[in-house]
């Protein structure tokens, strides 16, 4: 992420650029400017630039463009190792007149470079065209370039800017990487960096880093070091479609901004895959259910008012109140139970209320059948168009790498997961939620990452 000239990758722009900036240089033209969008590789540019120049010429990079024109002469002398605390102004001039004079007795250039001036108000900019006045009857004494953003150009074309305009002689731009450049930029990059070894991007990744990147470097950077960080994670010796679609989905600042309701898994038939909804089904309360919450309620405000107005004259009476609330809560519970069940050997519930659990294999759970390993497997025919990362999403309701693993090992025969042929049919884990062991509403959680 920093503009290191090592890693600078010259594409067709980006040669024409850097040849139009160092000719204009190199011919005394006084004012040069180098205007792209941001994230183009402008500053590593101009690093190159300074780096080609800096055996016979003094070079100066400013980058604090939010001032105005006396700390813009402050930064300026700084850079040129001058300590300017306490200046006035009129000091500074006469001060940078002297090294500029200095320095073209030594047959050397001067160089100033001021990056980001898209953020130059143009009082400061003017100040700057001033500073071209430094010069002999046949010689700039000064050479400058203008690094900054398309608001630049927007600026320079103002009424009030056109001197400046008209003195700057060479204008350079940079646009954005197509496929075939993004891919050699990558390589280039992965080449400067050591790596010696076979791809580390599949054909497909390429292609979505292309163009979720829009031929930008500096998200191209962004996208291969966090595919390159997955992969790692997973132990994987290359990244591949499924894993840059990974990447693409957790980079999506909008979808950061919307709030998405927990989608829930609704129960199917054995003989159907599970359906996912993203929102939950409003609850139905059963009038038995709503029985029970009333006559709970009225025992609870019967047994309230016999506090409050309990005497020791009363406490029999009370006590057998309170026995016969509870015996009718009891008789309601057990009709309703042996009405939702449907049992006729069903007794009274016990006077404890306590419900028994039901008896189990010391192992804690049932045993399985012989067939329970094949009802846990199901399968899908892939739909035209549609890839691994969708089926998994459609399937588990969550995309995550133990889900591809699981998918492998169910589908020996696929040899290539990023390119399924509509029509093949796919095998896996069927998930299953019982609906007496989860509330409605509740999403059943499946391994892989937070």
């Amino acid at each position: 992420m920093t503009p290191d000239p090592r890693f600078l990758y010259l594409g067709r722009g980006h040669r024409e650029a850097l040849a139009s900036l160092h000719y204009g240089i190199e011919s005394n033209r006084g004012f040069v400017a180098l205007i792209a969008q941001p994230g183009l590789g402008k500053t590593t540019l101009t690093f190159q630039l300074l780096e080609k120049l800096q055996q016979a010429s003094r070079t100066v990079f400013l980058f604090q463009t939010q001032c105005n024109t006396k700390e813009l002469f402050h930064y300026l002398l700084n850079g040129l190792g001058v300590d300017a605390d306490g200046m006035e102004l009129v000091t500074m001039h006469n001060k940078l007149n002297q090294i500029l004079s200095r320095e073209m007795l030594a047959g050397r250039r001067f160089v100033l470079a001021i990056d980001e001036a898209q953020n130059l108000d143009p009082d400061v900019l003017e100040a700057i065209r001033l500073l071209s006045n430094f010069e002999t009857s046949r010689d700039k004494m000064l050479q400058i370039l203008l690094i900054g953003q398309p608001q630049l150009a927007k600026k320079l074309a103002s009424p009030e800017l056109e001197q400046l305009q008209q003195r700057i002689s060479v204008f350079a731009r940079l646009e954005p990487f197509g496929a075939e450049d993004t891919a050699r930029y990558v390589a280039h990059r992965l080449q400067v960096a050591g790596y010696e070894g076979g791809a580390l991007f599949s054909p497909g990744a390429l292609r979505l880093i292309a163009e979720e990147s829009q031929g930008i470097p500096r998200k191209i950077n962004s996208l291969c070091f966090s595919a390159l960080s997955l992969g790692c994670g997973m132990c994987r010796d290359h990244v591949d479609v499924t894993m840059m679609e990974e990447v693409i989905s957790d980079r999506d600042v909008e979808s950061l901004q919307r709030v998405k309701a927990p989608p829930r898994i609704v129960p199917a038939p054995v003989t159907s895959r599970p359906t996912l909804s993203a929102y939950p089904a409003r609850t139905h309360r059963s009038f038995g259910e709503w029985t029970i919450g009333a006559a709970s309620l009225a025992a609870c405000i019967t047994l309230a008012i016999g506090i409050l107005s309990l005497s020791p004259a009363r406490i029999d009476s009370f006590r057998q109140t309170v026995s016969d609330g509870w015996a009718s809560v009891r008789t309601i519970i057990w009709s309703l139970e042996k009405s939702r069940e449907g049992k006729s050997d069903l007794g009274p519930v016990s006077s404890s209320l306590s419900v028994q659990a039901a008896e189990m294999p010391a192992g804690g759970s049932a045993p399985l059948s012989p067939s329970s390993a094949d009802a846990t497997i199901d399968s899908i025919i892939v739909q035209p168009g549609e890839n691994l990362r969708q089926i998994i999403l459609r399937t588990f309701g969550e995309y995550n790498g133990e889900a591809v693993d699981e998918i492998r090992r169910l589908n020996p025969e696929i040899a290539d997961l990023d390119h399924i042929e509509a029509g093949h049919t796919v095998r896996f884990p069927r998930i299953s939620v019982p609906l007496d062991s989860a509330p409605t509403g509740a999403r059943t959680s499946t391994p892989g990452k937070n």
